[in-house]
């Protein structure tokens, strides 16, 4: 049986589904924290059966939007006093930024380097993105 410590002060990424969590932890920067951080993967679950959870001993404020992106189905937990105090359920974000670059040579992102990368929400059930500069198609 393994042990992983339970934190009194941070944040709980549950939920995410299994295999995922490094995908998580690259895009959310979480190395370059100076707290402990737990990753655990392939955790039976009665919902999904397998899941990856992350756990952080520190509050930080975490873009959602990628959360999101990543996969609407993870809640994050917020901890005080070893107690989960709110639980927050997320979705598919309307609009990215900087999450994803646009894959089409001839949009403005590929020649103005400092031009963020601003992807909106075109289809929700098909997990479609567009880039608003040139309506390039990026699917999840």
């Amino acid at each position: 049986m393994i042990n992983i410590d339970s934190i009194e002060r941070g944040i709980v990424l549950d939920h995410i589904k299994a295999g995922n969590s490094m995908t998580v932890y690259k895009l959310l920067n979480l190395g370059s924290l100076n707290c402990s951080v737990a990753i655990i993967k392939n955790v039976k679950s009665n919902k999904t059966g397998r899941k990856d959870i992350i756990k952080i001993d520190e509050r930080i404020d975490i873009n959602l939007d990628v959360l999101g992106y990543i996969d609407p189905n993870i809640t994050v937990n917020i901890i005080e006093n070893g107690k989960t105090v709110e639980k927050r359920h997320l979705q598919l974000p309307k609009q990215i930024v900087n999450v994803v670059t646009c894959k089409n040579p001839r949009c403005i992102t590929s020649v103005e380097q400092e031009i963020d990368h601003i992807f909106r929400l075109a289809d929700e059930e098909k997990q479609t993105y567009r880039c608003i500069y040139c309506e390039h198609e990026h699917k999840k």
